[in-house]
């Protein structure tokens, strides 16, 4: 880990590097706007889009309108990405879905740019690239930028509060104006987000608490408080700032000053009704999945170079840290960026919360291990340069392969790059029945499709003034916007003419021809069967979450 930014660079190099991030920026942006219509929804878009149209009727009505502030369990959360998508959708030429998987593309993109500026103001413009294209070729991260309307935005959120809170401790104790608007943006949006944001909070307070501490043995306890003191007194307005910011994209948390904390207390406890999901090859209640089921999953399905790169540059920021001949503000830096990435993991490994849906809740702590990855990365090249070419040459093929690898299986999984696992894991075959793959459904927007172009060929369609009924297992709001009018979803396949099943678990391999199969790696995301003629009574292996 370097103890100071690195200033080797020509200025012709560093310009090179900059325009080689610049590029895999546009190259990323490019394949978001051919590829975004590809993507299906899942369980939760349907209500997020309400959700959006309800906070801007909020505001367009001049508050009377107050559906949002109660509507199903969304009030807890900030809906800053959901509004942004509804105001979109008035003004795009595309359908209400497509422009929020454009506003996903948008909002993922400002996230890879936040994290090479990062990763480049710590360690120079090659950690800015490394780190810029480990989190570009992650899976995980693409492809829940494109379908999360939750945990995407607010990571991304995450990754502006780390940079505002890198530039204040280069800054302290005299934080410039610009660096106290991008600190409060930070953090008004991660906590108006979810109130996991607080987490910002921790990493900084740990941060500031190290410099203090050195400053005070430097100098005296007196001295260190005042420049604490101006330090806190430069950043009120962030704070103000941030609060206001917070106040519009959630704005169930200002109506009474206590409802932040009513919504720790709400999502301290399990909310819903628990269901069960595949972990390690057997069923669990998802309020009792075992402590490893974390770190479990992060070894499983990040690329093992990322692993690799960002445990490194973890355990090398940690090192730092108590190198007391480096400068306190740096010390500080490496701390925050080590506490950002790993504290989240310890908390949930030691809390043992419920746990769902893979580890889409932690995405958030992808672009500080990014950073960490590309400042490891950029450390080894420097060391390797004192063993010779050969030893640089080496390991730059190294890492073009481990970045080469998930990303083809990028371009081989899409539209789902979210149900990627590793090579460790033996891959999405070697995954199939021990973990959860498509637990958001996105692959009903395909077999939908398939299926209306099967009947299409075959001539064939309703009664007139009639629908096809079909027996849908799997969220219904997504498969009935995918299937389109033609179709009438329903829970019960009796008297159904057609069924739509995930891949999951929970739902039954049907006694039926099959008619559309949707598979990556041998593995069926979806199946459609023609019921017609059958007489097929239930679609489930065990009883079904309705969470729609």
């Amino acid at each position: 880990m370097p103890a100071q930014p690195p200033h080797a660079l020509s200025t012709p190099t560093a310009t090179m590097l900059d325009r080689a991030a610049i590029a895999v920026l546009l190259i990323v942006a490019a394949i978001a706007l051919l590829t975004f219509r590809d993507y299906g929804l899942g369980w939760d878009d349907f209500t997020h889009s309400q959700h959006g149209e309800l906070l801007l009727a909020l505001y367009s009505s001049g508050f009377r309108d107050t559906r949002a502030l109660t509507f199903v369990n969304l009030y807890m959360y900030g809906g800053g990405f959901d509004m942004a998508a509804a105001l979109l959708a008035n003004i795009l030429p595309f359908e209400l879905f497509e422009t929020r998987r454009l506003a996903g593309a948008m909002t993922g993109l400002i996230g890879l740019a936040v994290t090479w500026r990062l990763a480049r103001r710590i360690g120079g413009p090659l950690s800015g690239l490394l780190a810029l294209i480990l989190l570009a070729a992650c899976p995980l991260y693409y492809g829940h930028v494109l379908i999360n309307p939750k945990d995407a935005p607010f990571a991304v959120a995450m990754a502006v509060l780390l940079l505002g809170l890198v530039r204040a401790l280069e800054q302290y104790p005299r934080p410039s104006p610009v660096t106290g608007l991008i600190l409060g943006l930070g953090l008004g949006l991660s906590i108006g987000s979810r109130i996991m944001g607080g987490f910002g909070v921790l990493y900084a307070l740990a941060a500031v608490a190290l410099i203090v501490a050195a400053e005070a043995r430097a100098a005296s306890m007196r001295a260190a408080a005042a420049r604490l003191g101006y330090f806190a007194l430069a950043l009120l307005p962030a704070a103000i700032f941030a609060y206001v910011l917070m106040a519009f994209v959630w704005p169930w948390a200002v109506i009474d000053p206590l409802n932040p904390f009513r919504a720790i207390g709400y999502f301290a406890h399990f909310f819903e009704k628990p269901w069960k999901e595949v972990f390690q090859g057997a069923l669990i209640d998802v309020p009792d999945m075992p402590r490893s089921y974390v770190p479990v999953l992060f070894g499983l399905q990040m690329p093992e170079i990322f692993l690799g790169l960002g445990s490194a540059g973890v355990a090398g920021a940690m090192v730092a840290v108590f190198r007391r001949a480096l400068p306190s503000r740096r010390r500080a830096i490496f701390l925050a960026i080590a506490l950002a990435a790993v504290l989240p993991l310890l908390i949930a490994v030691l809390a043992r919360p419920a746990m769902y849906n893979g580890i889409r809740h932690f995405v958030f702590v992808l672009p500080p291990l990014a950073v960490a990855g590309g400042l490891a990365g950029h450390f080894a090249l420097m060391r390797l340069q004192r063993l010779g070419r050969a030893a640089i040459g080496g390991f730059a093929a190294l890492l073009f392969a481990g970045i080469a690898l998930p990303a083809i299986e990028m371009v081989r999984l899409h539209p789902y790059q979210y149900v990627y696992f590793n090579g460790i894991a033996g891959g999405l075959r070697g995954a199939d029945g021990r973990y959860m793959l498509d637990y958001w459904g996105l692959a009903f927007k395909q077999a939908s499709q398939e299926l209306r172009r099967v009947l299409a060929e075959r001539n064939e369609a309703p009664l007139a003034g009639a629908k096809w009924k079909i027996a849908v297992c799997g969220p219904h709001p997504p498969a009935e916007v995918a299937l389109g009018s033609q179709f009438e979803p329903t829970w019960e396949p009796k008297g159904a003419e057609f069924a739509l099943t995930l891949g999951a678990f929970y739902c039954a391999r049907l006694d039926a021809p099959v008619l559309v199969e949707i598979a990556r790696d041998g593995v069926i995301l979806a199946r459609a069967y023609d019921l017609r003629g059958r007489d097929v009574t239930n679609l489930f292996t065990i009883p079904p979450v309705r969470r729609d």
